[in-house]
């Protein structure tokens, strides 16, 4: 029992003993778990290597942002490089890949910055190749895919594709027409004339969408009568043989609040021969100017005093030959309806220039008509062959100022009354790469001639 005793003594008693046992198991379970610690310390400083995807979605920003719905196509494409330089800008119009670029490949450093596969939307850099942006709108409820490149100090060459669709705008929209038909020929007085099919109040941004090419570089401008029509016209008549080409980028435009344009409108038309007849009320004659140079000088007879032909500069409008004529009231001595043979219509209240026979004995001596310019058989014959739409027809020293939309009267204003009718307040320099908007002051004053513009304030007696 001693024994016992003692070698209890020397021991630990059972409770202790249990107690050194859960310490050391914890000490234990403390270095394991000290290990474990160490481990996963480890591994929150273990770098995961980056995607390029997501570098290029960090380097590359494109508004609008991949998958929009509902973006506003009169805000086009904006793409910008924050950390590097663009190499090239594709954007396609459909949900495709762009022919010129795909996602996986990327541009050489010589690459171009625009767009160049077939359906792409054309585009340019700014100065440092920091930010590419669309040159036009984009059309409502498209889709586009957007393909940007771009170099990256440190990262090489990355490249982003997102694709996005624009608002669809139901039938908030507007349409656009163009008076001159495909490849028909005008006299050198001939406006172009378009015509909207609802009110325009968002006017800067309809002329900063249209885009004229013509084979002869031509000074002139965009002119607003009212809010549904709009007309450029040159500095000074049109040289003659030259083509012209409108491309008038219109979808996509805000023309008023929340309202676009449907469609793009593009026409091609030509100038032809300068052919220019001026009549004088009171030498009564008419000169007929062809190519530059007076051709014909022809006795002539204008309205009477109580229908005075009006004065201004306007353009033949339309010919038919002959012209039913009605005038006065039945059964009164002013009454008249004739059929009248080559007839060239200038206003649209009833002016022309036209056949005369009844009147030969007074054509160059005195003023019998009820408002349209008499000539001989022979010389309205004459006339009428070479009359096109748009040939200028002046009238001057009459008794009776012409009246603003009375026919094409786009010739009644000056260059500078003219120019006030932009809402950009610009000048238009076109030629065979296309236009540009430039300050007024910076071209030439207008040549004022018979063959090259009329006088200002023409139209007043």
């Amino acid at each position: 029992m001693l024994g016992s005793k003692g070698s209890a003594g020397r021991g630990l008693p059972k409770t202790a003993g249990a107690v050194v046992l859960a310490v050391l198991a914890l000490v234990l379970a403390a270095c394991s778990s000290g290990g474990s610690a160490g481990h996963s310390a480890s591994a929150k400083h273990t770098v995961k290597p980056v995607s390029r995807a997501s570098l290029a979605a960090a380097d590359i920003k494109v508004t609008p942002v991949g998958g929009t719905e509902d973006a506003d196509p009169s805000a086009g494409v904006t793409v910008t490089a924050a950390n590097g330089t663009l190499k090239n800008v594709v954007v396609s119009e459909g949900s495709g890949t762009p022919a010129s670029a795909s996602p996986s490949a990327a541009a050489s450093p010589s690459g171009s910055a625009s767009s160049t596969a077939a359906n792409s939307v054309p585009g340019s850099l700014s100065a440092g190749n920091k930010t590419w942006h669309t040159q036009w709108t984009l059309a409502p409820d498209q889709s586009y895919t957007v393909t940007a490149t771009a170099a990256v100090a440190g990262q090489g060459t990355l490249t982003r594709t997102v694709s996005f669709k624009t608002l669809n705008p139901g039938n908030n929209t507007f349409h656009t027409q163009i008076f001159e038909g495909y490849q028909q020929t005008y006299g050198v007085g001939m406006p172009i004339m378009l015509t909207f099919s609802e009110p325009i109040t968002n006017r800067a941004a309809v002329e900063r969408s249209l885009q004229l090419t013509t084979s002869t570089p031509v000074v002139g401008a965009w002119y607003w009568d009212g809010n549904e029509h709009l007309n450029f016209r040159p500095q000074n008549y049109w040289p003659a043989g030259t083509k012209v080409s409108l491309d008038a980028h219109l979808a996509g435009v805000e023309g008023a609040k929340g309202m676009y344009g449907a469609t793009d409108l593009t026409q091609s038309f030509s100038i032809g021969d300068s052919v220019i007849a001026v009549t004088s009320a009171t030498a009564h004659q008419t000169k007929i100017y062809i190519n530059g140079g007076l051709k014909y000088t022809w006795p002539a007879s204008t309205g009477k005093a109580s229908t005075a032909t009006p004065n201004g500069t306007y353009v033949s409008v339309e010919k038919e030959n002959p012209v039913r004529m009605i005038g006065g009231t039945p059964g009164t001595a002013g009454y008249y309806n004739e059929l009248v043979p080559y007839s060239v219509r200038f206003t649209f209240s009833g002016d022309y220039m036209h056949d005369a026979p009844w009147s030969v004995g007074d054509q160059g001596n005195s003023n019998v008509s009820h408002g349209c310019v008499n000539l001989s058989p022979t010389d309205s014959a004459i006339y009428y062959n070479l009359a096109i739409p748009g040939d200028p027809i002046t009238v001057t020293d009459s008794t009776k100022a012409g009246k603003w939309d009375d026919g094409w009267t786009e010739w009644f204003l000056s260059w500078s009354d003219f120019l006030k009718g932009s809402a950009l307040d610009q000048a238009v320099k076109a030629g065979p790469d296309g236009s540009t908007f430039v300050d007024p002051s910076t071209v030439a004053a207008p040549v004022i001639g018979v063959t090259s513009g009329p006088t200002p304030g023409n139209w007043t007696a």
